[in-house]
Order: structure tokens, then sequence, then C-alpha cells
């Protein structure tokens, strides 16, 4: 599905005359005008972060409850163990609060669920376990907020509980000693978008307040010191909003990555910075969140997925500079089998969906299958949902455990804007043996004969409550701009900005009638870089990360539009911008005379006249041309085209044009001189046929057809 690209703003008066103020750039100037920082004071206070606030963390409803039974177990010796999520968010709250109380002399231990054998959230075995060792309090972290029935058991077996979490509440709260959760309908704490780790991060302010007997400024002072870092890395991971005080956080944080003495954290930056060939970087990577988010996070992530999330956590808490290392080069090996592995899914995934899906009738796609990994299937449900632009669901029934009707499958899914994924699972909670999450990720289990009626189930509630035309992906650009303006200029002043994230997203724009100059495959084919020739200026180099050459679906001679971000390239000593693409596409002018021609191949495949001068009907060379060029592909592995590649990958091809090419095409399959597939539309599979005698073109019907219709005009 293609993608619609938005406009935001267009730069005026108002952006010169903020330029000026400034001493910046228009396009500087421009974002923030987009942002409603119109004048030189707001701009200012924006740059500086002089709006954003730390809230007291005692307007969070039950912190003092918290505070009161954590402080009673310290000072009464009792065992508390810390119950965390898999995630990135999960792992970094468990380990500064860890870290936190084993500071203040704590019997602390802590206890995440394998993905695989126990899925998401809390479980009464495990309960159990952590009970029968000793645990008197169990502190949730990122999880808890729907485990009623789990802390009801504990309490039944003598364990208080004290849930901190940040998810969507439904239903009756817990009955734990404390609930603390922004999103408590009865909660009046005034930022509602805390990462889980943020939530515990206001749990260490308010006891270090307490405990120590000192005001809500110094401990936050002395919180923010010591743990900043990975409440940062946890809040970007989880996608929470850069605004109000997670802006603090994050760029307090990121201010300490950049200088940290934390050692797994400067081991696993060394780690993922490392040359293919196993060197050490010349330099430290810049952090930003982008980093954090694409870099550091996936591997931090990749523990909980595919092995046990304490390895993350245990890089973290070591003092060991071996050990650390050695856990950073594990995590980067565990993430290199979590890409392998996503890709075999995403792969049957998609062939199951290009069989089976009904487009015209499910908004939502729900696949199930009994091989894929747990831990991977909320990645290619993201993917899924990024491809086509629509709400997707993955379920997985390795592992499980048959047992006559107890059959139960662990699913992850993804949606888009206008579906509240977390409303939809309540709308089917009939049918799920538990869900939970936010409203674009969410989480759940199901039995197998329930499968079909839930999938039934979902997609008549997202039939009723939003249409089609809500589908259609939207990528959202600051403005257009030209060739000239991607600059190291312009690259430096984006970063006034930072932090980006969600509610302050990296800065985007279109780029339009730019022609491809070269297209080149890095990585084995899995990313591609694309020259772009810009008048009277040297070529301009845009990354299409994680697409292919033939996915990204362009080719030197065309002249094409560009959605992209701005950044900087540093190599050699020497830095230049460039675009990272996250759309590509034909110019419109381009597209329109592509369009013309597959109209007038229609008219004449229906019949229509064909003038003298129209150079359509094909002739032998022609055909030698087409089959020589196919040949040789499919001698290096390559058997899928679509026509515009054919005519644009070799000189010989393009002059034969779109209409003859497509008549070709059909004469082929026609007589059986090759074999040909649509696969697409315009898109062909080709196979060769071993022939043992020459082809009579003379006897197709269909170009006999075709020079009847032009003596006939």
């Amino acid at each position: 599905m293609q993608k619609k690209w938005n406009i935001l703003g267009e730069r005026n008066a108002a952006t010169e005359a903020l330029a000026r103020d400034l001493g910046i750039g228009t396009l500087a100037a421009g974002l923030l005008c987009n942002r409603g920082y119109t004048t030189r004071e707001a701009a200012e206070r924006f740059i500086h972060m002089e709006e954003e606030l730390l809230h007291s963390p005692m307007l969070l409803r039950d912190m003092d409850k918290a505070v009161e039974r954590i402080k009673a177990a310290i000072e009464s010796g009792e065992r508390i163990v810390i119950y965390g999520d898999y995630d990135v968010d999960g792992v970094t709250s468990v380990t500064i609060l860890y870290l936190f109380l084993a500071e203040k002399g704590a019997d602390v231990g802590y206890y995440i669920p394998n993905r695989m054998g126990e899925g998401y959230g809390m479980s009464e075995g495990s309960l159990d376990h952590l009970i029968d060792d000793g645990a008197n309090l169990i502190v949730t972290v990122d999880t808890g907020i729907t485990a009623n029935a789990e802390v009801a058991h504990a309490a039944s077996r003598g364990t208080d509980v004290v849930v901190t979490d940040h998810h969507e509440c439904h239903g009756d709260l817990p009955n734990a000693v404390a609930v603390v959760n922004p999103r408590r309908a009865d909660c009046e704490y005034p930022f509602k978008e805390l990462a889980g780790v943020g939530v515990v991060f206001k749990l260490l302010c308010a006891f270090e307040a307490s405990y120590e007997n000192i005001s809500e400024q110094e401990a936050v002072r002395r919180i923010c010191e010591n743990y900043a870092d990975l409440v940062a890395i946890g809040t970007i991971a989880d996608v929470m909003p850069i605004k109000d005080e997670n802006r603090l956080i994050v760029a307090y944080g990121l201010n300490k990555i950049e200088k940290s003495e934390r050692m797994g954290l400067c081991a696993l930056c060394e780690a993922v910075s490392r040359k293919p060939d196993g060197k050490a970087a010349s330099r430290a990577p810049k952090i930003t969140s982008s980093f954090v988010g694409y870099t550091l996070a996936p591997r931090i992530n990749a523990a909980g997925r595919i092995s046990s999330a304490s390895l993350a956590v245990e890089l973290f808490l070591t003092s060991s500079r071996e050990k650390a290392d050695e856990l950073a080069a594990r995590l980067c090996d565990i993430n290199r089998e979590r890409q392998s592995e996503e890709n075999r899914i995403a792969l049957e995934a998609y062939a199951k969906i290009e069989a089976s899906h009904n487009f015209d009738r499910d908004p939502v796609i729900v696949l199930e299958a009994d091989s894929w990994h747990h831990g991977v299937i909320g990645i290619v449900a993201s993917r899924i949902t990024e491809k086509y632009g629509l709400p997707s669901i993955l379920i997985s029934f390795d592992g499980a455990q048959s047992d006559g009707n107890i059959d139960i499958g662990k699913g992850s899914g993804r949606s888009v804007k206008g579906l509240n994924l977390v409303d939809a699972l309540v709308h089917c909670g009939d049918l799920l043996e538990k869900y939970g999450g936010h409203e674009l990720a969410a989480g759940l289990s199901v039995r197998r004969e329930n499968i079909d009626a839930f999938r039934e189930k979902i997609n008549a509630y997202a039939r009723e409550n939003f249409s089609y035309d809500d589908l259609v992906p939207t990528l959202d650009a600051d403005f257009e701009i030209g060739g000239e303006e991607v600059n190291i200029q312009n690259a430096d002043e984006l970063r006034i900005l930072e932090p980006y994230g969600v509610s302050n997203p990296v800065p985007s724009f279109v780029l339009r009638n730019m022609r491809v100059s070269d297209v080149q495959s890095i990585s084995f084919g899995k990313h591609t870089k694309i020259l772009l020739e810009r008048r009277g200026m040297p070529s301009l180099t845009a990354m299409y990360f994680s697409r292919a050459p033939k996915d990204a679906d362009v080719y030197i001679g065309d002249t094409v539009d560009v959605f992209a971000t701005m950044d900087i390239n540093e190599f050699g000593g020497q830095r230049t911008a460039q675009l990272i693409v996250r759309d590509i596409r034909i110019c419109e002018s381009e597209a329109e005379k592509y369009r013309e021609l597959k109209e007038r191949f229609g008219e004449i495949w229906q019949g229509g006249a064909i003038s003298a001068d129209e150079d359509v009907i094909p002739a032998r060379d022609d055909f030698a041309t087409v089959y020589n060029f196919i040949r040789r592909r499919l001698r290096f592995g390559e058997d899928v085209f679509t026509v515009r590649e054919m005519l644009l990958r070799e000189e010989p091809l393009s002059s034969i044009g779109y209409i003859k090419l497509r008549f070709i095409i059909n004469v082929m399959l026609e007589m059986n001189i090759i074999g040909v597939e649509e696969i697409g539309e315009d898109k062909f599979s080709f196979k060769l046929h071993y022939q043992n005698k020459h082809t009579d073109l003379e006897k197709s019907a269909l170009l006999k057809r075709l020079r009847t219709q032009q003596r006939k005009a």
C-alpha cells in the first residue's frame, strides 16, 4: 500500500524573523515554528528546556504506601523480590530498583519470567517459587496492573505485593498494598506518559527524600546522577513521548551515557560500534535518542526475546570489565540470531498473508503458527503493520503443551492510529486467557480452539469502529526542501531540537524530482545506497536501511521523490550530510507517464486500433533482447522483475518501451518460449524452458491480432 505523504508546514516571514533572532538557518527556525515555538523567547525556552518540570512523585496515587512498605521491609530485614518484564523497559526498571535497594542495605533479589516458558506478566507458579524461596515482599516493575488473581494468590500465602506499572488499566485494580500507575483513573499525576522505568524513577525519588530526610529537589538530583542513563534508555526503547518530564530525563540521561562510567553500558557501546573485522571503532559513537533506540535497545531486547533477560540485567549490574565485555558480546550475538529468526518468520508470514488474507473484508491481520519464536513475533508484527498499513497480531504455539483442549498460544500485536488495540482485546476478552499493553502494541494468550472465533470477532470490532480510509499509512514531513539544503550547517543545527522521540519526532523532509545516478547494494544486500543528483552540486547520498535494492525499486535514470531525515556521516575524518530514506517513489510526472502507458496497453489489449506511428508491435530482435536479458539474470539467481525495472536495468531494453515489452512477455507466455507468472501488478517471475527447436513467432495469435488492429487503423 502506497503511503500518503503529509507536509505539515511551510517557511514564511515568521520563520525568517525567528532565524534572524536566533542566528540560525531558516530550516531549523521553521522546525521550531512547526512545533509551536514561534517567538525567540518560546524557542529558547524549548531549546533550553526551561518549561519542563519534574513533578512531585508524591502526586502519584499510593506512592506513600509503596514507600512505607518498602522502608518497613528494609528495616525489618524482609526478603524483597523485584518482579519485572523482559523488554528494555523492564530490564532497566529491574536494574535501577535492584541497585538502589541494595545500596540501602535491603535483602533484595529479582525475577524476570522467561518469555518462552511463561509469557507476559505474573504467574501463580512463579510467585509460589519466589515465596517458597523466602520472598516477603514482591515489587513489580513494568508489569502487574492486570495481575488481580496473582496478587490475591500472593496475599493468600502471606506475601505482600507493591505494583508499579504504566500500562493501560482496565477493570478493577489488583488488591495490592500499593498500586502506583499514572494511568489509574483516580490518579491525579499531571503526566500520564511515563515509561515503566519512569514510574520506578519516581519511586526512587520519593523513597530517597523520605528515607534520607532530604528535599525532593535534592533527592531528584541524586537519583538522576546515579540512574538517569538507564531511565533514558528504557523511556526511549518503550517509545514514550519525549515531552514534559520525559524530555528532561532523556536529555540528562543521554548526557550521562556520553560520559558513562557504568561498566556494562560502556562495554555495550563499544561492542555495537566494532568494525566487521572485530576491531574497535576509531571514535566513540554519538549518543542520541536514535542511537539508543535503533542500536542499543535491540541488543538489550534480544536477551529477553531469544535467551534470558537476566543477561541484560547482569550486564548493567556487573562491576567487572571482563564480564561486561563478555556479556556485551553475547548480547550482540543473540541479536544477530534474533535478526535471522525475524527474517525467517517474516517471509513465512508474508506468504500466509498473500495466500489467505481477505483485504477487502478484514482490517486486522491475524496469523498463527506452531514454529514461530515467541520473542520475535512482536517485531515481525511491526514489520507487517508497516508493510501493509493494517493492524496485525501474530500468535505462536511454539512450546505450547497440549492437554485435551488446553493448547495455549502466545500472541503479540501492533496497531495503527485509529484502532486502540487494548480496547479491541477487551472486546474479545471472553476468547482470551490473558492480554494487556498499550494502544498501539499489546500481548495476549489464546487457546488454539478460539483462534478462528477471535479472528472473526476482532475484525468485526474493527469494521464497526473505523474505516479502511483510516488505515492509509501516513508519513508526516515537516517541509519540502531542495537538495542544496542537505548540508552540514543544517544537519548540525537540527540537533538543537534533541532529544527526539514521540511528540518531538526526528525532522523529516520531502525532496522532489531528484535524479538517481547510482544504486548500490550495502551489507550483502541488506541495505541500499542511492546517489541522487542535484543541480550544480555533488551527488547526494541517501541511505535506505533494511531495504535491498530490489525492494527499494528505484533504478539509475529514475527521477524520484524522497521522504527522508537528515543525518551526518563521519568517515575518514570527513563530515558530510546525507539522507536517511523512509520512503521513495518515482516522481509524479514519471508516474503519470506510466499510468498513461498502462491505460494505452489496456486499450490495445482489449482490441483498440493501433496507429501507424505507434511502435508497439515487437520484432524478432526485440524478443531476442528481452530473452537474452532474462537468461543472463537467471544465471545470477534473479528471476523476478517489474516491467519498469527491466526497462531501466539495461540500455538495450530501454528503447523497447513499456507497451511493447508487455506484449513481448505475453507472447513468450503464449508460445511457451519461457515460463512466465504474474505475481503482482506489472511484476513477473520467469523460468527458462529447455528448447530443442526454433520458435516460429509468426504462429503467435497475439502478434497476428496486433497486426490486424494496426491494419484496421
